[in-house]
């Protein structure tokens, strides 16, 4: 009897063992899973319909063009920029480490959808910058053009996404009624009154984001007597198109480039064109602590520069909202090392425009991300 007392007293220590030992490892798999293997995403804006909806949540995968090693140790697990619910920094950056990718079993393609950090958030550590999800147009090496909305890689016509959509006029006999946008599955991203415009010509409508073919719908079922892109009618872009050069306000964002996409060993004479084009991007993500346009060459940590070969490679951005989606045709190229994953799945969907009884997507659920 007292032998059975004292060896349960004896085992107690072991069980409290046991138990601090499950914990660590739950909270190993929590922080190891979404650093190495899979981490969820969900889609907060309209530049990817209707390819990803807004309210989509996804499965990105780390392992396919391989997981990086952090450069902020100093972070609250599980968090990104914040903690929760408030203002406060998640993070420290007192110490920065050098980043590296771990292998994968694949690299970047043209026409992958891919979630990388946005470079030009400055105000962040690289991996700590905002999620941005996009489609590769184009990879390192490629000369991308755009022609009448139509996307060129190295003077051949691009694989077009099914569901492309582009910004339309669409004039209308007066206001329609809200059904009837739903039925032909039309977003209200605010969920508000939609608006109803004037137009410079005397005719009246409404701005769409619409798939061509739900554009032509529109117009054979009488919905609408009208329909334009929009930036055939509105030539003025809200924003100057990257590079930000001469040359470049000329270009629109059915009519951009060509431009030459930094590859890795690769190397580039430095005249003014030159220069004026890839000066920012040798500047802000190649590792030089000082670089100085001089017009035609470049001053690099105080030696002057009249050809350069690129240390990592680079990748142009899309939107599949072509004329709803701010990329790399506003704020440039996505360094490789800003390359977070490869969406894989949608493992669950949200309407944010509908009432709690239907919300789900369930169609959209388990789907498979092209």
């Amino acid at each position: 009897m007292n032998w059975i007392f004292w060896n349960k007293k004896k085992d107690q220590p072991k069980k409290k063992e046991i138990w601090w030992v499950s914990l660590l490892e739950v909270l190993f798999l929590l922080l190891f899973i979404p650093w190495i293997f899979i981490q969820h995403f969900a889609i907060p804006t309209p530049s990817m319909e209707g390819s990803l909806l807004v309210g989509d949540h996804l499965f990105v995968s780390k392992y396919h063009y391989g997981a990086r090693t952090p450069a902020t140790p100093l972070q609250i697990p599980l968090t990104h920029q914040k903690i929760w619910g408030t203002n406060i920094p998640s993070y420290s950056d007192l110490i920065q480490l050098p980043m590296f990718r771990l292998p994968g079993f694949s690299h970047v393609k043209n026409n992958d959808v891919v979630v990388f950090n946005w470079p030009e958030e400055k105000e962040h550590p690289v991996d700590l910058r905002t999620y941005y999800v996009k489609r590769c147009m184009g990879i390192a090496g490629d000369t991308l053009q755009i022609k009448q909305r139509e996307v060129f890689i190295n003077g051949k016509k691009a694989f077009s996404p099914p569901d492309l959509q582009y910004t339309y006029l669409v004039t209308t006999n007066g206001m329609v009624n809200e059904r009837i946008f739903e039925r032909y599955d039309i977003p209200n991203f605010d969920n508000t009154e939609r608006p109803f415009y004037n137009f410079t010509d005397s005719t009246s409508g409404y701005v769409l984001d619409l798939k061509p073919a739900t554009a032509k719908s529109l117009m054979d079922d009488h919905v609408a007597t009208q329909i334009d892109f929009m930036s055939d009618k509105v030539k003025e872009s809200a924003n100057p198109l990257w590079p930000f050069t001469k040359e470049s306000e000329s270009w629109t964002v059915d009519n951009y480039g060509p431009v030459w996409i930094p590859k890795e060993g690769s190397t580039l004479a430095l005249d003014s064109h030159n220069v004026a084009i890839y000066a920012k991007t040798i500047q802000d993500f190649e590792g030089w602590k000082t670089v100085e346009n001089k017009g035609n060459y470049l001053l690099i940590d105080g030696e002057k520069v009249s050809t350069y070969t690129f240390k990592q490679n680079y990748y142009f951005m899309m939107g599949d909202n072509r004329n709803n989606s701010l990329d790399s045709r506003y704020w440039g190229f996505v360094p490789a090392d800003h390359i977070v994953g490869k969406p894989v799945l949608i493992f669950f969907s949200n309407d944010p425009q509908k009432g709690f009884l239907k919300k789900s997507r369930l169609k959209r659920m388990f789907n498979l991300i092209d």
